[in-house]
């Protein structure tokens, strides 16, 4: 039965008027705005943040200023990505913007999940030229599942393969694929050049500021709600720490008011609540933390005197405590065993060797780190869990940089039983590559069960190639990936659920050549084993037996003595002067040696050195266990 006209018309007035009544007393701090930047890896968010803060007078007109100010830990330098989340703040014609600099790399997802509860609206970076990449995906879903009102930043517009136009429409169809609302898809566009600190509203202006962008954000991100009065709500997303003060607390308070000196309670993950004390308290501004007494809803803080505090904690009032929704990261897909180092040199370079150092150190990767987990059922070795290969080498690298010795193992994807059958983590692998390379491409992810999802040849020589791969398919890709695309080809992907196990995939199809005995090398053993294989050692390398000394060209591993020297004879041949010429040896890297290494192997990282070991270090050993492994499977 359908209603009389009127009774509709009265019943959207009704429903109007509490609408109005609802907004009107929602009362909004017009003094502050809080944003992330976000974005694929180096498509320029640290870059932009850079010119967002000389051009709001955060450094003085004399002062030198290093590139990629807020990338400032040496990994970070030293690689070129953003690894964590950091905060800073401008002031834009009396309003404080709250800025948090986010990591694009698909790895470091959980650091983008966690800080995107922190603010109202987003800066969504794409590059004029590669267009919305994997991570750009994943980090928009986020926002749009938070309902954060977006801004498009079309990036680096003087490119000279910069096709605009194409990307803004790739970008509509990705808002369109993640099922974005029609309010979402109304989101304003600045075509901006970070580098040389300009912004535009349309690509025929003539700009040469930032100045559009600000005032995009103060007309596009709307101001915190003003719950000053409310019961103190706040929510930790990170924790940092101060060698005077002590551990510090970073989130945003949601509702009420909280100053120096108060008592606090502390919400646990359990439920669990303890009262506490305030002792310091601190806004951002630029690169530096002020020191404040008072602070009210809708600002992003550090405060410290709060001992024990994690991640997702809320701090909230003594009397009513009222616990706020915890932060949800996306589970690990791919596990690496940490143990301790029990090959003839441990101990040699390391200061913390033991598993009890081991186990403390991971422990404390917890409190900082949401999207790790970490099995400690073992004694000496630790079942490592992370988003991805780069996330537990940043790991490992961080560890061998403060003094730590230890052992890692092969990285293995973790797989769940569904309906009482094995499924396994996917992956959406997004390759772009010089049409000449297309076809051997191809044929390695085909080989490592990749299905290819789509194909794309702007017309500048390069294809974009989209596939669906298992996750163990990209455990050791990249490097043959390079080699095969001369170091033209670019490789991202981004985790895309479970699906039913795709069935066996072929490892390293080489073997590896072994040391069996103690010593130190030598350049007359290595000269007559170059032959056989690639070197990973120089001349007067110091090895055991059961070390990884190279690889071997054939299938089956080979025990071999690198430090044989010549045997000295009162009799001289015509060449007995001719210096020995060795080729280059293949030096490894932490991630080069993860994706190397087999399931019989061990990676042994000090301080100083990264060797490649087998599990099993004598060689009598070794081959029984391989006969026993065979008998067993026969």
């Amino acid at each position: 039965m359908e209603l009389p006209f009127i009774l509709i018309v009265l019943y959207e007035r009704i429903r109007f008027l509490k609408v109005e009544k609802r907004i009107v007393l929602v009362k909004r701090r017009d003094d502050l705005r809080n944003i992330a930047i976000i974005a694929h890896v180096d498509h320029g968010k640290t870059t932009l943040l850079d010119g967002m803060m000389k051009q709001a007078g955060i450094f003085r007109s004399n002062e030198k200023v290093q590139e990629r100010i807020m990338d400032n830990t040496d990994l970070e330098r030293e690689r070129g990505i953003t690894i964590m989340a950091k905060n800073t703040a401008v002031n834009y014609h009396g309003v404080k913007i709250n800025i948090v600099d986010t990591p694009g790399h698909a790895d470091f997802g959980g650091e983008v999940e966690r800080t995107l509860k922190m603010v109202d609206g987003v800066l969504l970076l794409v590059d004029a030229s590669e267009g919305p990449l994997p991570q750009t995906r994943f980090v928009l879903k986020k926002a749009l599942e938070l309902n954060l009102p977006p801004i498009l930043v079309i990036n680096k517009i003087d490119r000279s393969d910069a096709r605009i136009q194409a990307v803004l429409n790739e970008v509509y169809d990705l808002f369109i694929d993640l099922d974005a609302a029609e309010e979402q898809l109304e989101f304003p566009v600045i075509y901006t050049n970070a580098k040389q600190g300009v912004a535009k509203l349309a690509m025929e202006e003539d700009s040469d500021n930032l100045k559009p962008l600000f005032e995009m954000i103060m007309k596009t991100i709307p101001p915190p709600a003003d719950e000053s009065g409310g019961i103190l709500q706040l929510l930790v997303t990170n924790i940092d720490y101060d060698d005077y003060i002590g551990r510090l607390a970073i989130g945003r308070i949601f509702s009420g008011t909280v100053k120096v000196g108060d008592y606090v309670s502390m919400i646990k993950g359990d439920g669990e609540v303890s009262k506490t004390k305030v002792s310091s308290l601190f806004t951002f501004q630029g690169l530096e933390r002020i020191d404040t007494k008072e602070v009210s809803a809708g600002e992003i803080i550090a405060l410290a005197g709060i001992e024990g505090i994690n991640i997702g904690d809320t701090i909230t009032d003594t009397e009513t405590p009222r616990a706020l929704p915890r932060i949800k990261v996306d589970k690990p897909t791919i596990s690496m065993v940490f143990s301790v180092n029990t090959s003839p040199f441990s101990g040699r370079e390391g200061r913390y060797v033991t598993s009890r150092k081991l186990r403390e150190r991971l422990e404390k990767e917890l409190l900082y780190n949401v999207s790790i987990d970490i099995d400690f059922d073992d004694m000496d070795s630790f079942k490592v869990m992370g988003r991805g290969e780069l996330q537990l080498a940043i790991l490992i690298e961080m560890m061998r940089r403060e003094g730590y010795e230890l052992s890692v193992a092969m990285p293995e994807t973790i797989t769940k039983k569904i309906n009482g059958f094995l499924h396994e983590p996917m992956e959406l692998l997004v390759i772009d590559v010089p049409e000449d390379y297309v076809g051997v491409v191809t044929q390695q992810v085909g080989m490592r069960r990749g299905i290819m999802q789509k194909m794309q040849n702007n017309g500048y020589g390069r294809v974009r190639l989209e596939y669906r791969i298992p996750s163990r398919g990209l455990i050791g890709f990249r490097s043959q990936f390079l080699t095969d695309t001369r170091g033209t080809g670019l490789l991202n992907h981004l985790y895309d659920g479970y699906e039913p196990w795709q069935g066996p995939i072929s490892k390293r199809q080489t073997g590896a050549l072994v040391a069996d005995r103690q010593g130190i090398s030598t350049t007359y053993a290595l000269f007559h084993l170059q032959p056989r294989g690639v070197l990973f050692i120089r001349e007067n390398t110091p090895v055991f037996e059961g070390m990884v000394i190279g690889e071997n060209s054939r299938e089956n591993d080979l025990d071999v003595n690198v430090t044989k020297e010549k045997k000295l004879t009162n009799m001289r041949a015509a060449n007995a002067d001719d210096a020995l010429q060795l080729i280059p040896p293949r030096i490894m890297g932490l991630e080069q040696a993860i994706e190397f290494i087999k399931e019989d192997e061990l990676i042994e990282v000090t301080p100083k050195s990264i060797r490649l070991r087998k599990k099993i270090l004598e060689a009598n050993k070794r081959h029984l266990d391989k006969k026993i492994i065979k008998e067993a499977v026969a």
